[in-house]
């Protein structure tokens, strides 16, 4: 007679089961897909949960021949042998679902024994691991993909950790700067960037840290060779659990040619500068000296102290000027290391107008400044800046070929940033021509070589600032330019 065992539901209180009831309920209450086969290969029981995973109803399978399913081969052995007193548990395999469909399944092969101990059928628990494996082939073709691209690409790509220490190094860094990932692994940021372009790096850092955003370098970084090149690199956070940034990835790319034909550029568009103001500033020297010249001729022919003493003084004034102007001049002809320091945006705006006076006295134009003479710092290369305005101003006073005035705003915008604008009263710029703008060797000017603005923009954009240019036909045209400040 078949025992039958209490099961406590509450206090004081149970339910009596005999042991089939238990094996029912244990069947029906599993999550894992069972099926039960006897010494003949056939199906003698099965729970719900395998007739969800493999599509089948139980008439479908209670009372056939395992092979009748389509199964692979092994499976026959493995079910000899568990006859045999052997257990097969968590083996992965592939089994096909009532629809044809190819399923990822776990399983595990155990005899099953009466009483007496002899085994009188062969068990199967199952698990449908379909989900699971689907993402680890993704996550591994991903991994691949990854792999791939990182081991193929010529950009140099590294992964820091929040100390700055170098975790991962993509195999171009060998042809990029002269180690290999081996030789990168450990070291710091510190130990690739040459030592004043560490001020540079922090500053963007920490736009990274506070922003969370990716963020653009353009750096000088020293070769295994101890070469200098020039690196454009992205650093991208990533982001743990918490949403906290618990290290950053880095795709930088070697420039250095770019900044070469980026630097010619530039001095092809300083000389063409240089050649339009030449006439200015020679116009500009020519008046002082005059008055040198007569007042020289004044102090020989004088015996009396004191006209002398004017004279002198009137001298020393003009040759003031005429030093004054030189040098302005000279600042701009004379090719500069690229640098930023922390300079004075008024003091460089006033050193341009300086330069552009001559200029604007031949065109009639005046150039009106609005603004306080108060500190507002910039890090930034002033000569550098000071082409940009020159820039600037001079297409300004060429757009009033019959005189007019230049105004020059200046103000402290939200987020630390300044906004100096130019704006003249001149012809203005046709909506079509507008699109052109910046365009390199694109020039509506006779003399033109079309590189200003093209200079310019790129000038701007490394000392992370824009710029805007609104113009309408009749009405003038201004330039607006918004740089980061102290």
């Amino acid at each position: 007679m078949s025992k039958s065992f209490p099961i406590f539901t509450k206090e004081n209180e149970s339910v009596v089961y005999n042991p089939d009831d238990i094996i029912d309920l244990f069947l029906d209450c599993t999550a894992d897909a069972i099926c039960m086969v006897d010494m003949e290969n056939r199906f003698i029981r099965v729970n719900h949960v395998y007739t969800k995973i493999f599509g089948y109803t139980e008439d479908d399978v209670i009372g056939k021949r395992v092979e009748e399913f389509s199964t692979p081969d092994i499976v026959h052995d493995i079910i000899e042998s568990v006859k045999s007193g052997e257990a097969y548990p968590d083996m992965v395999t592939q089994r096909y679902h009532k629809d044809g469909s190819i399923l990822d399944i776990a399983v595990s092969y155990s005899p099953f024994r009466n009483s007496c101990g002899e085994i009188i059928a062969v068990i199967a628990i199952f698990r449908d691991i379909t989900e699971h494996i689907n993402i680890e082939r993704e996550l591994q073709k991903t991994r691949e993909l990854y792999k791939l691209i990182t081991e193929n690409t010529s950009d140099m790509i590294k992964v820091y950790s929040l100390d700055k220490k170098i975790v991962y190094a993509s195999p171009s860094h060998e042809n990029g700067i002269g180690y290999t990932p081996d030789q990168l692994i450990g070291k710091t940021v510190y130990d690739l960037i040459i030592p004043e372009e560490i001020d540079h790096f922090e500053r963007v850092y920490q736009r990274l840290i506070e922003t969370k955003e990716p963020q653009l370098l353009q750096t000088k970084l020293q070769a295994a060779d101890k070469e200098v090149i020039y690196s454009e690199t992205t650093f991208s956070p990533i982001f743990n659990e918490q949403g906290e940034i618990d290290s950053y990835v880095t795709v930088g790319r070697d420039i250095t040619d770019r900044v070469k034909n980026d630097d010619a550029l530039r001095n092809l568009d300083r000389l063409s500068i240089i050649g339009q103001l030449a006439a200015g500033v020679a116009h500009e020297i020519r008046n002082p000296l005059t008055s040198l010249k007569g007042f020289s001729k004044l102090l020989k022919d004088t015996r009396n102290q004191e006209k002398q003493s004017d004279y002198l003084s009137i001298i020393m004034n003009e040759l003031d000027r005429i030093d004054m102007i030189v040098n302005e001049f000279m600042s701009l002809a004379k090719p500069q290391a690229i640098q930023f320091d922390q300079e004075n945006l008024i003091s460089i705006l006033e050193s341009t107008v300086n330069i552009l006076h001559p200029q604007a006295l031949l065109h009639n134009v005046q150039i009106i400044s609005h603004y306080q003479k108060d500190n507002i710092d910039l890090l930034c290369n002033p000569n550098q800046l000071k082409q940009v305005f020159v820039n600037f101003l001079k297409n300004a006073i060429e757009s009033m070929p019959f005189g007019g005035n230049v105004n020059i705003h200046v103000q402290r915008i939200e987020g630390k940033r300044v906004q100096i604008s130019f704006s003249d009263e001149g012809m203005g710029i046709d909506g079509e021509l507008m699109r052109y703008l910046g365009t390199p060797f694109y020039t509506t000017k006779d003399k033109g070589i079309g590189l200003g603005l093209t200079v310019s923009n790129k000038i701007i954009q490394e000392h992370n600032g824009t710029m805007k240019i609104d113009s309408q036909p009749g009405k003038g045209t201004t330039v607006k330019v918004e740089l980061e400040c102290f």
